[in-house]
């Protein structure tokens, strides 16, 4: 068995605590439980070995619960690749969605998933745009990425933001945690406050402090020094908007391919043509009705973790208000 560079520097307890090791196995007895009678014809040595070979390839968290979801880092890139993966037919096409549409899609796969959440990473898009406006599904997969996985760190720097521009300067940040689920609302910013911004090298010094607390849940203090290096001042959305779009950023979180590759995927392809493949008559079919041109093209999701089928009880509820309204094009 490889292990990896840090395993080798780190006692076994801070390695299992850092990998999360003990949050999958709790879940993995949670579900052994629940399902003991369909797992005992197949034994429980197939069943952690099936479990852990789903948690590797990323798949655990399809339609689970947000708590779930949210629970390790591994989760949380998991949840945004498989989002990605799934719905990336919305970029290729050239489709253009509201916030509430993007929310229906992370409903599919994960019924309870936040509004909050969604809304926040809909305003680093669309600023001081309506929220009704449209988004192209890369600006708003990136927005997304950095509101998701760094929800709690940018919970602690919209205080600070707010601390800054209000002229305080505590000595220690309250810093929310995630086991909770719950997501504080962010301080609302002033018109004033959008314009003027504050000074970036103090609000850097701020932010060093904060990223050594958050040494698991936040971007390479590097790279956010190097964000802030390039401006004098900045707003909190402007300092949003440059995380997302920001090549390193994305490449350390590791979850998605830069911006450019966003629109494909050669391995998910190559498995939609084989299975494609394996049901001509279908396909001939659905494209031949009348009412082939009128369906969304959708990708085929991989299901989740194979011995979970109650993870299907609750029945996704992730209809739109059914709005038309459209305007012209994305501000971003």
């Amino acid at each position: 068995m490889m292990l990896s560079p840090e395993r080798l520097d780190l006692p076994d307890y801070e390695y299992l605590a850092q990998r999360h090791v003990l949050t999958y196995m709790e879940d993995a007895v949670c579900q052994l439980l629940e399902n003991k009678e369909d797992i005992s014809q197949y034994g429980i040595a197939r069943f952690f070995t099936e479990y852990f070979n789903s948690v590797c390839q990323g798949t655990h968290i399809l339609f689970r619960e947000f708590s779930f979801i949210q629970a390790t880092p591994h989760n949380r890139a998991s949840f945004l690749r498989a989002f990605w993966r799934c719905f990336r037919t919305v970029g290729k096409n050239g489709d253009l969605l509201t916030m509430k549409e993007y929310h229906c899609l992370l409903q599919l796969l994960c019924p309870d998933f936040p509004l909050e959440l969604t809304q926040k990473a809909a305003r680093i898009v669309l600023m001081d745009d309506a929220m009704d406006c449209l988004m192209s599904f890369s600006d708003f997969l990136l927005a997304f990425q950095i509101q998701f996985y760094y929800s709690e760190f940018l919970e602690s720097v919209a205080a600070i933001y707010q601390d800054l521009l209000s002229g305080k300067n505590p000595n220690t940040v309250i810093v929310p945690t995630s086991s909770s689920g719950q997501h504080r609302q962010r301080p609302v910013l002033g018109e004033s406050s959008m314009l003027e911004g504050v000074e970036a090298s103090l609000f850097y010094q701020r932010l060093e402090n904060l990223c050594d607390r958050h040494k698991y849940s936040c971007p390479p203090p590097a790279l956010v020094k190097e964000v802030l290096s390039n401006v004098q001042r900045l707003t909190f959305y402007g300092f949003l908007v440059a995380l997302s779009k920001h090549r390193g950023i994305n490449q350390a979180l590791g979850a998605l391919p830069d911006k450019g590759d966003l629109m494909h995927d050669p391995a998910m392809d190559e498995e939609l043509d084989r299975l494609l493949a394996q049901i001509p008559d279908l396909v001939t079919s659905v494209t031949a009705s009348p009412e082939a041109s009128c369906l969304p093209s959708r990708t085929p999701h991989r299901a989740g973790f194979s011995w979970r089928p109650l993870h299907h009880a609750r029945k996704v509820d992730a209809e739109s208000d059914g709005s038309t309204e459209e305007t012209d094009e994305s501000e971003t």
